[in-house]
């Protein structure tokens, strides 16, 4: 009988070359749109609370900013702009995202910009993010996902 080929994503490839142990999960999705973040926890089986989304900003400086929060959670503009030294931000604009990121997950992205994961990563033994593609994500210590893209940690919600 013939293995089955595990799909492996470059978020996948980039934790096995970087040697950081993590858990792949695949779920259900239609074509087109991706399913939101708490349809995506709740396919899995998981706390929203653990599943993290991926936001993508901009500074008034121009800079750019990723932030990392529960699906269920809301990212607080100010608290946000505070946490990076910026006088205010916005979010980037969906179409402007995948040319200047590749794709949505705080892990592989064309240029590593400084990331912040809301505070509660730091008391969670796993949390899940984006796998870089519709259908998959992934599971792994908060610590080692904030070392490996040189994050930091604050309170950024609502």
């Amino acid at each position: 009988m013939a293995k089955v080929k595990e799909e492996k994503t470059n978020v996948m490839r980039v934790l096995d070359q970087k040697k950081i142990p993590y858990t792949p999960h695949a779920y259900p999705h239609g074509d087109g749109e991706a399913p939101d973040g708490v349809t995506v926890a709740r396919s899995l089986g998981q706390d929203p609370e653990r599943v993290f989304k991926t936001l993508v900003t901009r500074g008034a400086s121009g800079g750019y900013y990723v932030f990392d929060i529960p699906v269920a959670d809301t990212l607080d503009l100010k608290k946000a702009a505070k946490a990076v030294g910026e006088k205010s931000i916005a979010m980037l604009h969906s179409r402007d995202l995948l040319p200047l990121t590749g794709y949505v997950s705080p892990i592989g992205m064309k240029k590593q910009f400084p990331t912040v994961f809301h505070e509660t990563a730091e008391i969670l033994d796993t949390i899940m993010v984006s796998a870089g593609k519709i259908g998959f994500q992934v599971e792994l210590s908060p610590a080692d996902l904030i070392e490996l893209v040189g994050g930091s940690t604050e309170d950024v919600t609502v």
